[in-house]
């Protein structure tokens, strides 16, 4: 089948290679030429597991970029729309942007066509870009649109769009719908998966996925309220996190607890130090605003988000406990984007907690394996060093932060690493390591809803695992 995908930022970009992948032909539309120019020539503008690979494989073949919307338009059966809809400052999404490029298809309708929605967009949506489609002179007959919600993760978002949990789709009509199942064929008949080059799917992967077909507001509601849902989550084990701490429990033998009951499942349930990144806390504030559109006050929200501010907060507050007063200190920092996995710094707990630390009066050694050059164009002024490795952001440190759980960093050398710092205390925002081990390597260790560890000695040999198993 014929694509179009217009856009090519993360939804966009891997949304159209893993449709190659699956055997389409696809153009990828976007009117940004520098970017345009850098994918065309092979470069990968996202950090991204697979996705290099996928766009080496597929480039200038099943795979093509293009300034051009009308023409892709005209060639193709379905149109994904996945440009940005960032939120306003009174914190709806902004749907200008969709409204432009459904404003721009209209003109280029010569045959039926499906315009999905792949953008997380609030519900009435696909209503009004049906409306400015019909507002174009073109025949209701001509088209139809269609919700296709996204449910990636940045780090891991090829394999969740090629062995997902599910497939959504929103279609007011069969002809829609059965367009939308062939453009999904490869995957819930289990044809792709039998491709000797096919990308190697997780753990426990559901083979084939189930495909779920709704109206297309059902489908519009059903992202924002799993969005909104797994943020309550992180919020809540946060909340809970905070009692452990005040009555001496650990959290993560109370996650034990809760997570093994399969009506609540251990996924998401990981204290630290908030959600954050392009998804969350823009979808958590567009569905507020959606909600009271319709005339209902979801106050649950409001507490989400009220939950993870706090969280940055009382962890700031953890670091001023440790080292008495600020001011003056260096603090080293691992992790700078808002999770394992990707470059991506947008609404970054991390890079909130390091501008606060900089307000605090203290300079800051920060390295992250992946986001510090995205880093760079923040306005961090001369008291933020770019380190090379782990260990060189912990030299002469009075205390190093984990702010960010990359792998590298549950691993770390622990003699070395204490041999780098000032003074050997690290607080852990994501409880990546074992509270006994470190006291016996000689740190002084705090972490999330886990009483504190004070040194013991320096040992180098436990029963314990020195990494907690984090569960994702």
């Amino acid at each position: 089948m014929q694509i179009a995908v217009v856009g090519s930022g993360y939804v966009g970009l891997v949304a159209g290679a893993c449709f190659a992948d699956l055997g389409h032909d696809v153009i990828v539309v976007d009117n940004d030429q520098q970017k345009l120019a850098a994918l065309k020539s092979g470069q990968v503008p996202i950090h991204e597991n697979f996705l290099p690979e996928l766009l080496q494989r597929h480039r200038g073949k099943k795979l093509t970029f293009t300034d051009d919307l009308q023409a892709a338009v005209r060639v193709s059966s379905a149109i994904f729309i996945a440009v940005g809809t960032p939120p306003t400052e009174q914190g709806e999404a902004d749907l200008s942007f969709v409204e432009s490029v459904a404003r721009s298809i209209s003109g280029a309708i010569d045959g039926y066509k499906v315009l999905v929605e792949k953008s997380t967009v609030p519900v009435y949506t696909s209503d009004w870009v049906r409306k400015i489609v019909l507002r174009n002179a073109v025949s209701p007959d001509s088209f139809d649109v269609a919700s296709n919600p996204e449910f990636l993760r940045e780090g891991t978002a090829v394999t969740d769009f090629l062995y997902p949990d599910r497939i959504v789709v929103g279609a007011d009509n069969e002809r829609c719908a059965a367009l939308l199942r062939e453009v999904y064929a490869p995957l819930t008949e289990g044809t792709y998966y039998q491709k000797k080059d096919a990308i190697p799917g997780p753990d426990r992967a559901q083979i084939p996925p189930p495909i779920i077909v709704t109206s297309a507001k059902s489908a519009e509601l059903i992202k924002h309220a799993s969005n909104a849902f797994l943020a309550m989550k992180i919020s809540f084990i946060n909340a809970v996190a905070s009692i452990c701490e005040s009555v001496g429990a650990n959290v993560q033998q109370v996650c034990q607890g809760i997570g093994s009951d399969n009506r609540i499942g251990s996924r998401f349930l990981n204290p630290g130090i908030g959600y954050g990144g392009s998804c969350f806390p823009k979808d958590i504030m567009a569905f507020r605003s959606v909600a009271r559109e319709c005339g209902y006050d979801f106050r649950l929200l409001d507490e989400v988000m009220r939950i993870n501010e706090e969280q940055r907060a009382r962890f700031l507050r953890k670091i001023r406990s440790a080292l008495w007063t600020l001011r003056g200190k260096r603090i080293g920092v691992l992790g700078l984007a808002f999770k394992g996995g990707t470059d991506d710094i947008r609404e970054s707990p991390a890079i909130m907690l390091v501008k606060s630390l900089l307000q605090e009066g203290c300079t800051v050694s920060a390295f992250d394996p992946a986001a510090q050059e995205r880093a760079r164009s923040e306005e961090f002024g001369d008291r933020v060093e770019f380190a090379s490795d782990p260990y060189e952001a912990a030299r002469d440190a009075d205390a190093l932060l984990i702010l960010t759980e990359w792998e590298e960093f549950g691993c770390l050398d622990l003699n070395r690493l204490r041999g780098e710092l000032k003074y050997p205390i690290v607080i852990d925002g994501r409880n990546l390591y074992n509270p006994q081990v470190m006291a016996e390597h000689g740190f002084t260790y705090y972490s999330v809803g886990r009483p504190a560890a004070l040194s013991e000695g320096i040992g180098s040999s436990s029963s314990v695992p020195a990494r907690e198993v984090q569960k994702s």
